[in-house]
Protein backbone atom coordinates (compact mmCIF):
# COMPACT_ATOMS: atom_id res chain seq x y z
CA UNK A 1 0.00 0.00 0.00
CA UNK A 2 1.28 3.75 -0.92
CA UNK A 3 3.20 5.13 1.89
CA UNK A 4 0.60 8.13 2.03
CA UNK A 5 -2.36 5.92 2.22
CA UNK A 6 -0.83 4.38 4.85
CA UNK A 7 -0.21 7.55 6.72
CA UNK A 8 -4.08 8.70 6.38
CA UNK A 9 -4.99 5.26 7.42
CA UNK A 10 -3.72 5.69 10.46
CA UNK A 11 -4.55 9.41 11.17
CA UNK A 12 -8.01 8.66 10.29
CA UNK A 13 -7.97 5.37 13.04
CA UNK A 14 -6.34 8.34 15.44
CA UNK A 15 -8.97 10.34 14.96
CA UNK A 16 -11.35 7.90 15.44
CA UNK A 17 -10.19 7.37 18.84
CA UNK A 18 -9.42 10.82 19.81
CA UNK A 19 -13.72 11.36 18.95
CA UNK A 20 -14.36 8.30 21.17
CA UNK A 21 -12.55 10.12 24.08
CA UNK A 22 -14.82 12.93 23.90
CA UNK A 23 -18.22 10.58 24.50
CA UNK A 24 -20.13 10.77 27.52
CA UNK A 25 -22.25 7.19 26.20
CA UNK A 26 -20.17 4.66 27.83
CA UNK A 27 -21.94 2.29 24.84
CA UNK A 28 -21.02 5.25 22.02
CA UNK A 29 -17.54 5.26 23.42
CA UNK A 30 -17.01 1.58 23.48
CA UNK A 31 -18.23 1.61 19.47
CA UNK A 32 -15.98 4.42 18.51
CA UNK A 33 -13.25 3.14 20.40
CA UNK A 34 -13.98 -0.65 18.39
CA UNK A 35 -13.51 1.12 15.19
CA UNK A 36 -10.86 3.30 16.04
CA UNK A 37 -8.71 0.26 17.80
CA UNK A 38 -9.27 -2.18 14.55
CA UNK A 39 -8.25 0.45 12.32
CA UNK A 40 -4.95 1.19 14.39
CA UNK A 41 -4.35 -3.05 14.84
CA UNK A 42 -5.34 -3.20 11.08
CA UNK A 43 -2.33 -0.12 10.37
CA UNK A 44 0.20 -1.58 12.64
CA UNK A 45 0.10 -5.23 10.51
CA UNK A 46 0.54 -3.31 7.47
CA UNK A 47 3.60 -0.72 8.68
CA UNK A 48 4.81 -4.22 10.44
CA UNK A 49 4.75 -2.71 13.89
CA UNK A 50 3.52 -5.81 15.76
CA UNK A 51 3.43 -3.96 19.43
CA UNK A 52 1.12 -1.62 17.74
CA UNK A 53 -1.02 -4.30 16.05
CA UNK A 54 -0.72 -6.68 19.67
CA UNK A 55 -1.64 -3.38 21.68
CA UNK A 56 -4.75 -2.30 19.66
CA UNK A 57 -5.80 -5.78 19.35
CA UNK A 58 -6.36 -5.86 23.12
CA UNK A 59 -7.72 -3.17 23.09
CA UNK A 60 -10.65 -4.76 20.17
CA UNK A 61 -10.85 -7.16 22.76
CA UNK A 62 -11.85 -5.02 25.86
CA UNK A 63 -14.04 -3.18 24.03
CA UNK A 64 -15.91 -6.63 22.32
CA UNK A 65 -15.94 -7.88 25.62
CA UNK A 66 -17.78 -4.43 27.37
CA UNK A 67 -20.21 -4.28 24.76
CA UNK A 68 -21.22 -8.06 25.35
CA UNK A 69 -21.53 -7.49 28.75
CA UNK A 70 -23.51 -4.34 28.65
CA UNK A 71 -26.08 -5.68 25.85
CA UNK A 72 -26.68 -8.89 28.12
CA UNK A 73 -27.01 -7.06 31.11
CA UNK A 74 -30.37 -7.39 32.85
CA UNK A 75 -31.43 -4.31 34.07
CA UNK A 76 -34.41 -3.49 36.97
CA UNK A 77 -36.10 -0.66 35.38
CA UNK A 78 -38.63 1.50 37.97
CA UNK A 79 -40.28 5.08 38.13
CA UNK A 80 -40.48 6.69 40.85
CA UNK A 81 -43.17 9.03 40.91
CA UNK A 82 -43.17 12.64 42.10
CA UNK A 83 -44.88 15.59 43.12
CA UNK A 84 -44.80 18.65 39.91
CA UNK A 85 -42.91 21.01 42.73
CA UNK A 86 -40.48 17.92 44.26
CA UNK A 87 -37.59 19.65 45.86
CA UNK A 88 -35.21 17.26 44.22
CA UNK A 89 -37.24 17.20 40.82
CA UNK A 90 -36.20 21.08 40.99
CA UNK A 91 -32.44 20.46 41.86
CA UNK A 92 -31.71 17.44 39.43
CA UNK A 93 -32.87 19.77 36.44
CA UNK A 94 -30.91 22.47 37.85
CA UNK A 95 -28.02 20.41 37.79
CA UNK A 96 -28.70 19.01 34.41
CA UNK A 97 -29.87 22.58 33.03
CA UNK A 98 -27.14 22.81 30.16
CA UNK A 99 -27.07 19.44 29.07
CA UNK A 100 -31.34 19.97 29.13
CA UNK A 101 -30.81 22.53 26.82
CA UNK A 102 -28.99 20.73 24.34
CA UNK A 103 -31.85 18.75 23.37
CA UNK A 104 -35.01 20.92 24.75
CA UNK A 105 -34.21 24.04 23.85
CA UNK A 106 -35.63 26.59 25.99
CA UNK A 107 -37.50 24.19 28.19
CA UNK A 108 -38.22 25.90 31.58
CA UNK A 109 -39.77 24.20 34.79
CA UNK A 110 -43.48 24.96 34.95
CA UNK A 111 -45.07 22.72 38.15
CA UNK A 112 -48.36 23.13 37.28
CA UNK A 113 -48.14 21.89 33.57
CA UNK A 114 -46.53 18.46 34.77
CA UNK A 115 -49.33 16.57 36.24
CA UNK A 116 -47.20 13.53 35.43
CA UNK A 117 -43.70 13.24 36.77
CA UNK A 118 -41.59 10.65 37.37
CA UNK A 119 -38.30 9.58 37.60
CA UNK A 120 -36.67 6.26 35.68
CA UNK A 121 -34.60 4.35 37.82
CA UNK A 122 -32.78 1.77 36.67
CA UNK A 123 -30.97 -0.98 39.39
CA UNK A 124 -32.44 2.18 41.61
CA UNK A 125 -29.99 4.49 39.94
CA UNK A 126 -31.87 7.91 38.25
CA UNK A 127 -31.79 7.22 35.05
CA UNK A 128 -33.61 9.98 33.71
CA UNK A 129 -36.98 11.76 34.06
CA UNK A 130 -40.12 12.30 32.38
CA UNK A 131 -43.05 14.98 32.75
CA UNK A 132 -45.67 14.99 31.12
CA UNK A 133 -49.23 16.85 30.96
CA UNK A 134 -52.77 15.62 29.60
CA UNK A 135 -53.97 17.61 26.92
CA UNK A 136 -57.35 17.52 24.55
CA UNK A 137 -58.77 14.84 27.17
CA UNK A 138 -56.84 11.87 25.64
CA UNK A 139 -53.28 13.39 24.50
CA UNK A 140 -50.14 12.85 26.24
CA UNK A 141 -48.26 16.05 25.91
CA UNK A 142 -44.79 15.12 26.92
CA UNK A 143 -42.82 18.56 27.94
CA UNK A 144 -39.70 16.56 28.99
CA UNK A 145 -37.77 13.09 28.55
CA UNK A 146 -34.82 13.72 29.27
CA UNK A 147 -31.73 11.01 30.02
CA UNK A 148 -28.25 11.62 31.74
CA UNK A 149 -25.53 10.64 29.15
CA UNK A 150 -24.47 7.53 31.25
CA UNK A 151 -27.97 5.52 30.07
CA UNK A 152 -28.50 6.85 26.42
CA UNK A 153 -28.86 3.65 24.67
CA UNK A 154 -32.81 3.82 23.91
CA UNK A 155 -33.80 1.79 26.80
CA UNK A 156 -35.17 4.30 29.09
CA UNK A 157 -37.65 5.65 26.08
CA UNK A 158 -38.65 1.78 25.08
CA UNK A 159 -39.54 1.41 28.96
CA UNK A 160 -41.54 4.26 29.12
CA UNK A 161 -43.54 4.24 25.77
CA UNK A 162 -43.47 0.04 25.37
CA UNK A 163 -43.65 -0.95 29.59
CA UNK A 164 -45.42 1.64 30.55
CA UNK A 165 -48.10 1.89 27.66
CA UNK A 166 -50.89 -0.22 29.47
CA UNK A 167 -50.36 2.50 32.39
CA UNK A 168 -50.96 5.61 30.17
CA UNK A 169 -53.95 3.81 28.55
CA UNK A 170 -55.52 3.25 31.79
CA UNK A 171 -55.45 7.02 32.73
CA UNK A 172 -57.38 7.56 29.49
CA UNK A 173 -54.57 8.90 27.06
CA UNK A 174 -54.90 7.34 23.70
CA UNK A 175 -52.01 9.25 22.02
CA UNK A 176 -48.47 10.74 23.05
CA UNK A 177 -47.64 14.20 21.29
CA UNK A 178 -43.51 14.96 21.84
CA UNK A 179 -43.07 18.51 20.56
CA UNK A 180 -39.12 18.79 18.97
CA UNK A 181 -37.37 21.41 18.87
CA UNK A 182 -33.83 19.37 18.41
CA UNK A 183 -32.04 17.21 16.09
CA UNK A 184 -31.23 14.66 18.03
CA UNK A 185 -33.96 14.94 19.98
CA UNK A 186 -35.80 14.07 16.51
CA UNK A 187 -33.90 11.20 15.81
CA UNK A 188 -35.02 9.75 19.55
CA UNK A 189 -38.33 9.98 18.87
CA UNK A 190 -37.87 8.55 15.24
CA UNK A 191 -36.09 5.56 16.88
CA UNK A 192 -38.92 5.00 19.44
CA UNK A 193 -41.54 4.66 16.51
CA UNK A 194 -42.76 8.28 16.64
CA UNK A 195 -44.23 9.58 13.31
CA UNK A 196 -43.91 12.91 11.99
CA UNK A 197 -46.74 14.63 10.48
CA UNK A 198 -46.42 17.80 8.03
CA UNK A 199 -46.66 20.15 10.47
CA UNK A 200 -43.46 18.67 12.20
CA UNK A 201 -45.23 17.56 14.91
CA UNK A 202 -44.21 14.21 16.23
CA UNK A 203 -46.69 11.70 17.47
CA UNK A 204 -47.48 7.88 18.75
CA UNK A 205 -50.25 6.20 19.10
CA UNK A 206 -51.03 4.35 22.43
CA UNK A 207 -53.84 2.13 21.48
Amino acid sequence: MHTDILSLFGYFASLVIAISMTLNSIVKFRWINLVGALGFAIYGLLIHAIPVTFLNGFIVAADVYYLVKIYRKKEVFDILEVRNDNNYLREFIQFHHKEIHKFFPGFDLIPEMNTISFFVLRNMNVAGVFLAHRQEGDVLHVGLDYVIPEYRDLKNGKYIYQHLRPWFISEGFKIAYAPADSPKYMKYLKKLGFKEDNMGNFTMALV
